[in-house]
């Protein structure tokens, strides 16, 4: 038995070393080429080289760089780009004498179409400079194909494909794997329209979930296809017929004749292309910049105020506690730092999240109604904004939404795994002991009984009565009228407005206009909470969270993988006020 124990404490402490040692390699490594904080000087005749590739989150990294560039094997989760950034950076490029135009060079893209909405808009304001924006794509998706119809030209390759087909969402139902597993989802919940229980339970879409998924598909589609027809100068039906046909497939001198694109070159074409436009003869004398440099050239505009605006940002599903999502006590100590500040006149809540934990979207709900007492609060919704991220942005002084944001869901339910099945299966054995009948409410290695069922129901529908209040008293509404559109129904912004959820539509820009208004501050600058996290820090982040999945999967064994990549897939249990997230194609 000495034996064993030696050998797993050498192989705990050998993996440690290991680990430890490539990190700090690692670290001296990236130290070394993030080291150089030096601005950008612009050149004249540069043109904005703007990558619509990989994720885009709310708030970028700073000291951001390509790690795949450079062959070291991280998660490529690490590698985001920030929407701040990239609409800051647009901004600038329109302000500033030195850039001529901007290049949208299309990669695959992975952002919500509330975020595209963001960019497009940026660009349409950019165009009012005079600027020329031209877009090159190997192929193009819905999402890119929606940002780039803006453009003065949209180049494609002479091989490459769009993608234009109308809407599509797939939701994936885990009920028989779980049941593999031998976990069984014990599911209470409030609301016919509350679709996120679905995947624990069913194995397809309900008639409701269908029915709210092909309402909100098609407000976000037809939002879409008005923009895009005004882009390209057609119509509404021409497009529509285009999309019942499927353009994956066709020939690009098809696409050309349709006019869904301006003209087929290859990538070497579109920069020769790119030259000729900012007066220079060869494509390697074009000064192309990066969002990033742009962004760190000096700024000619910017100048000192005493008042401020603050932006906080909250994005991602919401916990009690951890280090991912937004996690109620780390949002609230920065309200608590925002509403302490006197300079800051107004704040602009930027919300982009599906929910998550019913208590802490109650106390994040408390401190922006505290916060909202000394200051204005005008909340900008993302992609998201709905059950737990409508319930902490319902009590806003405004509520400003993109047209295809999602928001809404006021529902709430509850899950709990009952993992006897898998105990049994892998021989764990559990027993317990206690004084009083419901002394073990909340084992998760045996069902609920009746009672406590019905106690947790109870307690659900409690929960259901105090968000419909929090919205009713936040949008000024009779409860009544706030149950008619609850249930977890899931509505796009355009319908929010329509329907007294929000306030008006537009972007995180407009909220910053609209908090300058109620704020009373003409000349202010921004400030952003929270700080943005250094690049060493989501490395490490990222690093602990692997060290610890192996680590696991190592000393534990196979047959416990089960539990560990459970645990790891972040799935949510407790009482929840969260929606459904789609990936929509």
């Amino acid at each position: 038995m000495k034996q064993f124990f030696k050998f797993t404490l050498a192989t705990i402490v050998g993996l440690l070393i290991t680990g430890l040692v490539s990190f700090l390699l690692l670290v001296a490594i990236i130290s070394a080429l993030s080291s150089n904080d030096q601005t950008y000087a612009l050149q004249k005749n540069s043109v904005l080289k703007l990558e619509l590739n990989g994720e885009i989150v709310e708030q970028g990294q700073e000291g951001l760089f390509n790690l795949e560039e450079l062959g070291l094997p991280f998660d490529a989760g690490t590698n985001k780009q920030g929407l701040d950034d990239i609409l800051s950076a647009i901004k600038k490029a329109g302000e500033s004498d030195e850039i001529k135009g901007i290049y949208l060079k299309v990669g695959t893209l992975n952002a919500g179409f509330a975020t595209a909405e963001a960019i497009r808009d940026a660009l349409i304001d950019f165009k009012k400079t005079g600027k020329y924006i031209v877009s090159y794509a190997d192929n193009y998706d819905q999402r890119e194909y929606y940002i780039c119809s803006v453009a003065d030209k949209m180049l494609l390759n002479p091989i490459g494909m769009v993608n234009w087909c109308g809407l599509s969402a797939t939701p994936v139902f885990f009920s028989k794997t779980l049941e593999k597993l031998g976990v069984e989802m014990q599911v209470f919940k409030v609301g016919t329209f509350k679709s996120a229980v679905e995947p624990y339970t069913r194995t397809e879409m309900s008639p409701e979930s269908r029915f709210q998924t092909k309402e909100y598909l098609s407000g976000i589609w037809n939002h879409v296809l008005t923009g895009t027809a005004k882009s390209r100068k057609t119509s509404v039906e021409a497009l529509n017929r285009l999309a019942d046909e499927n353009q994956l497939m066709k020939p690009a001198s098809d696409l050309l004749t349709e006019k869904m694109v301006d003209s087929l070159m290859y990538e070497i074409g579109a920069r020769d292309y790119l030259a000729k436009l900012n007066g220079v003869d060869k494509p390697k004398d074009l000064t192309v910049v990066t969002v990033s440099e742009l962004l760190s050239a000096p700024d000619k505009h910017s100048e000192y105020h005493k008042e401020k605006i603050a932006v906080l940002y909250a994005e991602g599903e919401i916990f009690d506690e951890g280090s991912e999502g937004i996690t109620a006590k780390a949002l609230i100590e920065e309200m608590e730092t925002i509403r302490e500040n006197d300079n800051i006149k107004a704040v602009v809540f930027r919300v982009n999240s599906p929910g998550g934990s019913a208590f802490a979207s109650e106390q994040i709900w408390n401190a922006v109604t505290a916060l909202k007492k000394k200051k204005p609060v005008i909340v900008s919704m993302g992609n998201y904004a709905a059950s737990g991220g409508y319930y902490i942005a319902c009590n806003a002084t405004k509520i400003v939404a993109s047209p295809n944001t999602l928001t809404g869901s006021i529902g709430i339910f509850a899950l709990f795994p009952n993992v006897e099945k898998l105990t049994n299966k892998i021989g764990l054995n559990i027993d317990v002991v206690k004084t009083n009948n419901l002394g073990d409410l909340g084992n998760l290695t045996r069902p609920m009984n009746a009672i406590e069922k019905q106690k947790i129901q109870r307690y659900i529908e409690n929960g259901y009565d105090l968000f419909v209040k929090r919205c009713a008293d936040g949008r000024k509404m009779k409860p009544e009228a706030i149950r008619k559109i609850a249930e977890g129904r899931v509505w796009t912004g355009q319908k929010a407005v329509a329907l007294g959820l929000a306030d008006t539509l537009g972007g995180i820009n407009d909220a910053v206009k609209m908090a300058a208004t109620l704020g009373k501050v003409k000349e202010y600058q921004l400030s952003y909470y929270p700080k943005k996290k250094d690049y060493m820090t989501v490395l490490l982040q990222t690093f602990t969270q692997q060290t610890k999945l192996k680590l696991a999967l190592s000393l534990l064994g196979e047959e416990y993988a089960p539990f560990v990549k459970l645990r790891a897939s972040r799935i949510q249990t407790g009482i929840l006020a969260k929606t459904d997230v789609l990936e929509i194609h």
